[in-house]
């Protein structure tokens, strides 16, 4: 009888000891997993920065009325414009929860682009009077006009696509590793089931 009970314990013993030892080896590659998804967001975490250059030539004029409009002055000036814009994601900023248990990582806010405008704007053939000088306001006039004309530009330019296209590249070394590991990408509610589906969700 002894022998039988003592026989019960050591099989019990061993049965708890396997199942002891499989609840350390999923919670060790549970924390394995995860350590790595932080590890791939970091590595991603960086400033994604997409660069265009645009040109432009315009004419600005001015007339200034002397005596009841019986003279008048212009002043006018050739603008040439050169300007380097930079489209940038800083994916330091983004925010993230990663859901053990569910094996989810949710992304909860990608910043938006970073929209730089750098003109380098030269004056040539220009024509004023000393009744009709050129003065602060008229360059700050022209600066921005030039700047609205350059946003006007960098909208119907590719430049916006071409950073949405690098944001999405790194972003989907995120969802690849997720999928590799049997975990699932989330954003905006929904699963991402490919670069294709992420790209879709991401709005400029």
């Amino acid at each position: 009888m002894k022998r039988i009970i003592l026989i019960i314990v050591v099989v019990v013993g061993v049965l708890l000891s396997f199942k002891y030892c499989a609840f350390k080896d999923n919670d060790d590659s549970l924390e394995y997993n995860t350590n790595l998804i932080q590890q791939q967001i970091v590595s991603v975490g960086k400033l994604i920065v997409t660069e265009g250059h645009f040109s432009e030539v315009l004419t600005y004029k001015d007339k200034d009325s002397k005596w009841l409009t019986l003279l008048t002055f212009e002043k006018k000036a050739l603008v040439v414009v050169n300007a380097d814009v930079t489209v940038a994601f800083d994916l330091r900023q983004m925010e993230y929860k990663i859901d053990e248990e569910a094996k989810t990582i949710t992304i909860l806010n990608i910043p938006e682009a970073e929209i730089k405008i750098s003109p380098d704007i030269k004056f040539y053939d220009v024509q004023t009077s000393r009744l009709n000088p050129f003065d602060g306001d008229d360059y700050n006039k022209i600066n921005e006009s030039v700047k609205k004309n350059l946003a006007k530009k960098v909208e119907m330019s590719t430049l916006k696509s071409n950073a949405k296209n690098r944001l999405v590249s790194e972003l989907s070394k995120i969802l690849i590793l997720t999928k590799t590991m049997g975990w699932t990408l989330i954003y905006e509610g929904n699963a991402i089931q490919d670069e294709i589906d992420l790209g879709e969700k991401i709005k400029l």
